[in-house]
């Protein structure tokens, strides 16, 4: 394959192989491909940095828009590696012709998705493209997040044993995203699940200092995360089906439209790996915070296959879990 795909930008096998065999060797990055990198600053501060663009299509969508996606998903990526989010850059590639109140709805939903956040949008930068250049805008964010005490989550750090808990159902954006863009409507209405973690986290790492690893399944959804997580730990992991929330709206729409909702995008859905003897407690946590109602213990890390994700499926029966070649949704995000 000489030539790049949309199967490139999806999140799955291809888009894992475009980062790891070209670009990644290309620029001579060090060090591992988590959410954020965390940086050693002078005085002994550690900060967490992360940046990421947003292409979604269409750029408005039941629960949320480009703008506050923006925003949240940024946010996440930092919140999920322990770091309380500080500051944002903000910059827009916008194409000739695109409407002014478009605009200004956008930038007031960041605006306001910032003050939810409690982060401080200090810099940013807009450049302009010829009509038939560009599709309406697209944006791109820099976060910054400070890390206190000892805090350290990590792949490397899961062990065998440990309880996986997800922080509520799945599959709500992707499946919000997919109807605007082809003019479905479901009753009841799935909304966005777009929001920022990182008070939910804050409660979590309150409540224990045992985390071992966080990650937020945005595109690919959780089977590729958790297929990333295994790899990176080297370990395996046993994941029932039937513990996994999926609202009623989202697995209706999903199986008429025939989309598995393991690998449908979220933006405000967090994974957990803890040792089994504090899971019950963290979900009790978790369910007093209004994006962690419905957090749930949906499997276990195993020795067993390592780098192997295998669902034990509700009619008792098992699958391997891997990640798509490409993505059953593109520009989800």
């Amino acid at each position: 394959m000489n030539r790049i795909t949309m199967a490139h930008g999806s999140g799955g096998r291809i888009m894992h192989e475009l980062v790891e065999k070209e670009i990644v060797p290309l620029l001579g990055m060090k060090g591992d491909l988590t959410d954020s990198a965390i940086l050693d600053v002078c005085g002994g501060s550690r900060l967490a940095f992360t940046t990421d663009s947003y292409v979604v299509s269409p750029l408005f969508f039941p629960g949320g828009n480009i703008g506050d996606l923006a925003v949240n998903g940024t946010v996440n990526d930092l919140a999920v590696m322990g770091a309380a989010p500080k500051c944002l850059t903000v910059s827009f590639i916008i194409e000739e012709g695109f409407p002014l109140d478009r605009l200004r709805t956008i930038a007031q939903s960041i605006s306001m998705a910032a003050r939810t956040a409690e982060v401080q949008v200090v810099s940013g930068d807009t450049k302009v493209v010829e009509k038939g250049k560009g599709d309406g805008i697209f944006i791109n964010t820099a976060g910054i997040g400070v890390l206190e005490g000892n805090t350290a989550l990590h792949p490397s750090r899961i062990e065998a044993g440990d309880a996986v808990i997800i922080s509520s159902p799945i599959g709500r954006h992707g499946v919000a995203v997919m109807a605007e863009r082809n003019g479905l409507t479901f009753e009841p209405p799935v909304l966005s699940d777009t929001a920022p973690l990182s008070s939910l986290v804050e409660a979590m790492l309150s409540a224990t200092d045992r985390i071992h690893a966080m990650r937020d399944p945005t595109r690919g959804g959780l089977a590729t995360t958790l297929k990333e997580m295994a790899l990176a730990s080297g370990l395996g992991m046993m994941i029932y089906e039937d513990s996994i929330p999926v609202d009623d709206g989202v697995r209706g729409a999903c199986e008429l439209l025939g989309l598995d909702p393991l690998y449908v995008a979220n933006e405000g859905v967090l994974v957990a790996f803890v040792p089994r003897d504090v899971a019950e407690s963290l979900i009790h946590s978790m369910r007093q915070h209004p994006l962690g109602r419905g957090a749930a213990v949906i499997g276990e890390v195993t020795e067993e296959r390592p780098g192997r994700v295998i669902l034990r499926t509700s009619i008792g029966g098992s699958r391997m879990i891997d990640m798509l070649s490409g993505e059953q949704l593109p520009r989800i995000c």
